[in-house]
């Protein structure tokens, strides 16, 4: 196997979820993932400086030096957090940068999770050379959204928290609830297109991208949608969020990895 120090494009990546946070070295020409992919769970509860001590022991199973990309499941301001649906609430008004930066003794980019997932798509997956308007929907512990404007993004969109007949969308259709409620997969996709109808009602999408651990499993659910937009299964599954963290961690400022970035005018 390569060792990771011995290419010269790759950068490592932290992928941090509510019941797991993953990390690894990316190929920054490729997408791909080189050595193997670390996991840890979520700590409980998941306080900023608990979360902080496995991320750095994440780090330190990565050979690669120099800056670190980081996803944070919420919104993520100049690597600030403002919200954190499915994190501890002390999250909130944390300089997030910082705290990874001091802990980890090298410069970290934070970003939302979905962002950075979408990053990765836009960049290596399904949404490659995809123009109009796209929006990556993450179905995991919770529902994350990444939302591009001919290939720019807009960072922070949350749609996941968009209300369907009263409910927050996340509560209705998230991976977590088909198992937590043990819903059999046509009642879950149930669900899911009628979360998928009230987005398609906000921003009329060209082409809707379904992403998280999920997607490995679109042959059970995709099928069974209906709604205007095309849906399509990502391409890089569970890595995205790794990927598009390594990708913003290298990016120069104003690319289409900077999660600060306008969209292209």
């Amino acid at each position: 196997m390569t060792d990771p120090r011995d290419l010269a494009a790759v950068a490592a990546g932290i992928d941090i979820g509510g019941s797991g946070i993953k990390g690894g070295v990316v190929d920054l020409l490729t997408g791909e993932l080189v050595g193997e992919r670390v996991r840890e769970s979520t700590p409980t509860p998941s306080e900023p400086q608990l979360v902080a001590e496995i991320v750095a022991a994440i780090c330190a199973r990565l050979p690669v030096a120099g800056p670190i990309g980081v996803t944070f499941p919420g919104v993520v301001r100049a690597g600030t957090i403002e919200t954190a649906a499915n994190m501890d609430p002390s999250w909130i008004g944390v300089d997030a940068g910082t705290l990874f930066g001091d802990r980890l003794r090298r410069s970290a980019v934070v970003l939302n999770d979905a962002d950075a997932a979408g990053i990765a798509e836009m960049r290596f997956g399904a949404g490659r050379n995809r123009g109009g308007v796209v929006v990556m929907v993450t179905l995991g512990t919770g529902i994350g959204s990444a939302l591009f404007l001919d290939g720019g993004l807009v960072p922070n969109t949350e749609l996941g928290h968009i209300i369907v007949a009263g409910t927050d969308g996340e509560k209705l259709a998230a991976a977590s609830v088909r198992t937590s409620r043990d819903l059999s997969w046509k009642a879950w996709t149930g669900r899911l297109n009628a979360y998928l109808d009230r987005l398609e009602s906000l921003i009329s999408p060209d082409l809707i991208i379904i992403g998280g651990g999920i997607s490995q499993d679109h042959a059970r659910f995709l099928p069974r949608l209906r709604v205007r937009a095309k849906v399509i299964p990502a391409k890089l599954f569970n890595d995205a969020g790794i990927v598009g963290a390594a990708l913003a961690s290298a990016a120069p400022a104003g690319s289409s990895a900077d999660p600060e970035a306008p969209p292209p005018a």
